[in-house]
């Protein structure tokens, strides 16, 4: 059972991530997570070295995935698959449940390095 606490949420400027099963929380090979993002915010352009599913529960986002650009509402499911460049937009405020695998990092254009996501670990 994993109970919510407030270690376990993360704010950036764009968006709020509260982590549910992770390792760090007990979870051996997945990790998921709440994201609450407001609207007009819009997410760095990045990729994810793992796939990833989100599931809208509220609102509606715009992805512009390998160049593509897609609305998804509340209800829609979003599958990323791994090492293609994204960017999230709220044009309005959305809320999503999103699940990987937890050994997943962030490649960011311009930067050296990964990222890990914290509240995935």
């Amino acid at each position: 059972m994993i109970s919510p606490a407030p270690e376990n949420v993360t704010t950036t400027p764009n968006a709020t991530m509260t982590g549910f099963a992770a390792p760090s929380r007990g979870s051996s090979e997945l990790s998921s997570w709440h994201v609450a993002m407001p609207a007009g915010a819009t997410g760095p352009e990045h990729s994810v070295s793992r796939e990833q599913v989100w599931i809208l529960t509220a609102g509606s986002l715009e992805v512009t995935c390998d160049g593509r650009t897609e609305k998804v509402t509340a209800g829609g499911t979003l599958v990323l698959p791994p090492d293609t460049l994204r960017r999230i937009h709220a044009g309005e405020t959305f809320e999503a449940h999103v699940v990987m695998r937890s050994d997943g990092v962030v490649t960011v254009p311009g930067e050296e390095g990964t990222r890990i996501l914290p509240w995935a670990r």
